[in-house]
């Protein structure tokens, strides 16, 4: 074989490697409040992986994703939820709301932060909670809570 017709061979199966090594970008849907500094605060926090799942380049401001495939997904800046009946708890600090509707992905608002942080987690990837313990930090310093969660007992005589 001429060595000429090695040349661009190799540069084509190098090539291949190096791209094979990057995942995509993940496309994400900022939230309407994508912008307010608490976001910028909080997203430049978050850890360099979740539940040992390595953060993913989003196109998104305010936006961050975890896993190849992706199986966590975090917006900054939604709406403050008002009162509900989904179930809330703490981890480290920060009140969350879930949502199981649609499990096994299932969605963590956070409850009393303005703006609000959604988490989509993959559940038959990693755990929820998992997840939540190693941004809790992150997110918690986004803004002081302007409501905490209470339990039924404690609004209903």
């Amino acid at each position: 074989m001429k060595k000429s017709a090695l040349v661009p061979g190799l540069a084509i199966v190098v090539g291949g490697i190096l791209l094979a090594g990057c995942a995509p970008v993940v496309n994400l849907e900022p939230a309407e409040f994508a912008n307010a500094p608490e976001c910028a605060n909080m997203i430049v926090r978050l850890p360099d992986t979740a539940a040992e799942l390595p953060a993913r380049n989003v196109n998104s401001q305010a936006t961050a994703a975890y896993g190849d495939p992706t199986a966590v997904l975090i917006r900054c800046g939604l709406e403050r939820p008002g009162p509900n009946l989904l179930p809330c708890f703490t981890v480290d600090g920060v009140d969350w709301l879930r949502d199981d509707t649609s499990a096994p992905q299932f969605v963590f608002t956070t409850f009393g932060l303005d703006p609000a942080t959604e988490v989509i987690v993959d559940s038959t990837v990693v755990s929820g909670t998992q997840v939540l313990r190693e941004i809790s930090r992150a997110i918690g310093s986004q803004s002081l809570p302007v409501a905490e969660c209470l339990d039924i007992s404690d609004v209903v005589n």
